[in-house]
């Protein structure tokens, strides 16, 4: 069964940073594209980035790009996103799943998450 474990997350101010890293458990993350995802109160689940298996193709929402870096260390079974010039409205809970790098949609279950939340 795939499990995806998330970790990272945390209250940190406006313009602050955050790294997120999603870890595998029983099974190898460098065979699947791999994406980041959120939800905020209210709204729906939204994707926000995905790289590709080996790392070559990654893909942002317009709301994140040139703030959040995808990354994957395959040796390491992880996947980061890295969060510069975080906004209040960047505050969700942050989800990984195997995901389709073009579309930014995500495929299989879910997991528990972790919560961001950017407040002064």
């Amino acid at each position: 069964q795939l499990q995806l474990v998330e970790s990272g997350g945390g209250l940190v101010q406006p313009g602050g940073s955050l790294r997120l890293s999603c870890a595998a458990s029983g099974f190898t993350l460098g065979y699947y594209a791999i994406g980041w995802f959120r939800q905020a109160p209210g709204k729906e689940r939204e994707g926000v980035s995905c790289i590709s298996s080996s790392g070559a193709r990654t893909n942002y929402a317009d709301s994140v790009k040139g703030r959040f870096t995808i990354s994957r260390d395959n040796a390491k079974n992880t996947v980061y996103l890295q969060m510069n010039s975080l906004k209040p409205e960047d505050t969700a809970v942050y989800y990984c799943a195997p995901c389709k790098v073009v579309a930014l949609e995500a495929f299989g279950s879910w997991g528990q998450g972790t919560q961001v939340t950017v407040s002064s």
